[in-house]
């Protein structure tokens, strides 16, 4: 059954795409045709995501404040504008959702010029910049947290709680338990850091390990994502630290490893939080540091104020302290079970679900302009 086409917008990192495809499963199930319109970056994650077609934009941010560079900024944006316009024009989908950063803007903008109803996503609890732009402009607004930071006066009525979308492959995965380690069994650690944190992780993660000692070094096994230029330079660090691994610039399977690992360190985004509670794995959350709304400290807060997950600053983590906490945690067994447990707690499992009942409201134009915010 063909029901009609929906355009998903979301920038080529995991963050935003991640739940664009759980959401582009969701659909693709209930019948809908699913496009996805992104930038240049959807290259890394695109390999499973099953849309009908990709369509690829320019796209950039606002960085500095050099006038020239602003400039050109307008310009590139500009450019995706006209793209976007024209792939609306010929796509015409019943509907349209944008899943945060200035990605896309320009597909937003183009959707509301040709009159096709449209929602945004915010993962976060903290409202990211271009959906603050974006929700005055937009019929619905979908959420993950009921408190969400700088949803107000008039973009209340739009609000609908859904929570952040699972992928399939994270779902498949959310009743498998954490194998509590023995004295003799081996370690799983997980490193990740998406764009922005794999070469710091890259630095500070393998001088904490080799601090470690040398019995759980034996039993320990490392797989991280690095960015390509530092993948030999930690391996080497590893190996002259008898310290087994596996490096690559992405792993395909994260969740699986993320469901193998017994403790796992990352960087704190929306989507890395929503998908560590899914499967129920503890964590060390590094948030981003310098973020203009510390929306990753806020999501790491969260985690840590249930006993899921330990936040620890960037501003003041050093690699004596990292080795610290993680030898804590490893010979605390059953305080990683707890953790656990713990984290399954905030986990929301119907939030793709939601989320595609609202975009079905959308493309059969039930959602009125104004309305009383929804509690899924």
């Amino acid at each position: 059954m063909n029901r009609g086409s929906v355009m998903l917008s979301a920038g080529g990192t995991g963050g935003h795409l991640f739940p664009a495809q759980a959401l582009c499963e969701e659909l693709t199930k209930r019948g809908w045709a699913v496009d996805l319109i992104t930038d240049t970056r959807g290259n890394v994650f695109g390999s499973e995501f099953q849309a009908r077609n990709i369509y690829k934009v320019p796209a950039a941010t606002f960085k500095g404040r050099s006038p020239i560079e602003a400039m050109g900024t307008l310009g590139t944006l500009g450019s995706g504008f006209q793209a976007s316009y024209r792939i609306m024009s010929e796509a015409m989908p019943a509907a349209i959702v944008g899943f945060g950063g200035y990605p896309t803007l320009a597909p937003l903008l183009a959707a509301i010029g040709k009159g096709i109803p449209s929602a945004i996503h915010e993962q976060n609890s903290v409202m990211g910049q271009a959906n603050r732009f974006l929700a005055p402009m937009v019929k619905a607004i979908a959420c993950s947290f009921e408190n969400t930071n700088y949803l107000e006066g008039k973009l209340l009525p739009k609000a609908r709680i859904t929570g952040t979308p699972l992928r399939a492959s994270v779902l498949a995965l959310r009743d498998i338990p954490l194998r509590e380690p023995s004295t003799v069994d081996q370690l799983n650690l997980l490193v990740f850091g998406g764009s922005q944190g794999a070469k710091y992780f890259s630095d500070i993660v393998p001088q904490a390990l080799q601090m470690l000692p040398g019995g759980m070094r034996d039993r320990l096994f490392v797989m991280q994502q690095c960015r390509e230029e530092d993948i030999d330079r930690v391996f080497d660090a590893y190996e002259s630290a008898g310290v087994a691994a596996e490096l690559a610039t992405f792993f395909e399977d994260l969740p699986s490893r993320m469901s193998n690992a017994h403790l796992v360190v990352s960087r704190s985004g929306a989507t890395t939080v929503a998908e560590l509670c899914a499967l129920g794995r503890p964590a060390i959350l590094v948030p981003l540091p310098h973020a203009k709304d510390n929306d990753q400290l806020e999501n790491a807060r969260r985690l840590e104020a249930v006993g899921g997950g330990w936040c620890m600053q960037q501003e003041t983590l050093t690699a004596e302290t990292l080795a610290v906490q993680v030898r804590k945690l490893f010979e605390d067994a059953s305080g990683l079970v707890s953790a656990a447990e713990k984290a399954h707690t905030l986990a929301n499992y119907r939030a793709v679900e939601n989320l595609a009942e609202l975009v079905e409201e959308l493309a059969d134009n039930r959602v009125p302009a104004t309305r009383e915010a929804v509690t899924a």
